[in-house]
């Protein structure tokens, strides 16, 4: 069954260390089960790590962490060629898609080479959940602040743009990140940018935003919005939920 309307789960969490295991998955990634509506067998979650060049030792991590979950693990390598003949086909097969992080403009690349851009796109109005972290949330924008081209933040402005905002990720985690999401709102760089602070993930029916959740206590997302003629920016603290801590 797939989410009664698109969903997009855009995070800055999911993982933590195990118990037995390298990485489990958060509550995060819970929740983006919950909201794609299976039932009645194994969620089928697809795991993405063009970020990070589709290194098999995170892979095999995340495939660890989904069978301690109890999911369906399908990744979607690109390196050095699609590991599956039929993508389009095997995206719409999933419950929900987990991208990870890493560099966001290698990701937008590479995916717009293999003509990802259009099918997750098409998997997103047929139910599939697009959900991920870091890299993995500003992919689903229209932009944010990055440190893909090196040590120093920048914006990246050609994301997928499903949601018609900017994104700013571990908004709490790096000190740059804040002051330039505000410079780029301010300078109309980018949009109405919504922000998480490492932990929080924003929760987007359509491309409407329909509520903040949290694995951890104490943590905002925030709305920077342009204000007045002269272009500054002003910022809205949003209160998430707190979600069921798993054991």
């Amino acid at each position: 069954m797939p989410a009664r309307e698109p969903t997009i789960v855009a995070t800055s969490g999911g993982h933590r260390v195990g118990g037995r295991t390298r990485v489990t998955f958060d509550a995060l990634v819970h929740h983006a089960v919950d909201l794609s509506g299976v039932h009645g067998r194994r969620p089928r979650l697809m795991y993405v790590g063009t970020a990070i060049g589709d290194a098999e030792h995170f892979t095999a991590r995340m495939g660890e962490a989904a069978r301690v979950a109890g999911f369906d693990f399908t990744p979607l390598q690109l390196f050095p060629m699609p590991n599956v003949a039929d993508i389009e086909g095997t995206v719409l097969e999933q419950d929900v898609v987990w991208v990870m992080g890493g560099s966001v403009a290698n990701l937008l690349a590479v995916w717009r080479v293999h003509g990802l851009d259009g099918v997750f796109r098409r998997a997103w109005r047929a139910g599939v959940v697009l959900s991920g972290v870091s890299a993995g949330s500003l992919c689903w924008f229209e932009g944010g602040t990055t440190d893909s081209y090196g040590p120093e933040l920048r914006p990246v402005t050609d994301a997928l743009g499903i949601l018609p905002y900017g994104n700013g990720v571990h908004y709490d985690g790096d000190p740059g990140r804040r002051p330039l999401a505000h410079r780029l709102v301010a300078d109309g760089t980018l949009p109405e940018t919504h922000c998480t602070d490492d932990g929080v993930g924003l929760v987007y029916r359509g491309t409407r935003l329909v509520e903040a959740v949290t694995e951890v206590p104490g943590k905002g997302a925030y709305i920077v919005r342009r204000s007045g003629p002269g272009g500054t920016a002003e910022e809205e603290r949003i209160e998430p939920r707190r979600l069921p801590a798993l054991g």
